[in-house]
């Protein structure tokens, strides 16, 4: 399975476990899955990391970085086809990031490994 992790989810991953359900977790370690980040992910915790908002989360970008290339999670970048489909979706919430992420694991055909309601309510993949 092509699993893509949300932000929150690759946080909790790499702060050792903390909030990650155990069905995350399975994932995570399947070795049957193919792990996949968003390098919107990075743009997301470089811009809180630097408005305060990632207390639990030290380093920043540069460490986010890191430990997405220490794990076997590959970055996948931005194209358009991915912001054609954000036009398309349903206007459940506004978080651009989370729009993106959607939209990328519509185009992939990827499950969003996420504990995000508000993702949970697209008609997307999503684990949990």
């Amino acid at each position: 399975m092509k699993i893509l992790i949300d932000t929150h989810v690759a946080l909790w991953l790499f702060n050792d476990y903390e909030n990650l359900s155990q069905t995350a977790s399975d994932h995570l370690h399947d070795d049957e899955n193919e792990l996949y980040i968003s390098i919107v992910s990075a743009w997301e915790v470089a811009i809180k990391h630097s408005l305060g908002k990632l207390p639990t989360f030290s380093g920043g970008v540069k460490r986010f970085l890191h430990a997405i290339h220490d794990n076997p999670i590959q970055i996948v970048g931005v194209n358009s086809e991915y912001i054609k489909k954000v036009e398309e979706l349903p206007y459940i919430h506004r978080d651009p990031f989370d729009r993106i992420i959607i939209s990328t694991a519509l185009c992939e055909e990827m499950v969003i490994l996420t504990a995000d309601e508000n993702i949970q309510k697209y008609s997307v993949p999503w684990a949990w």
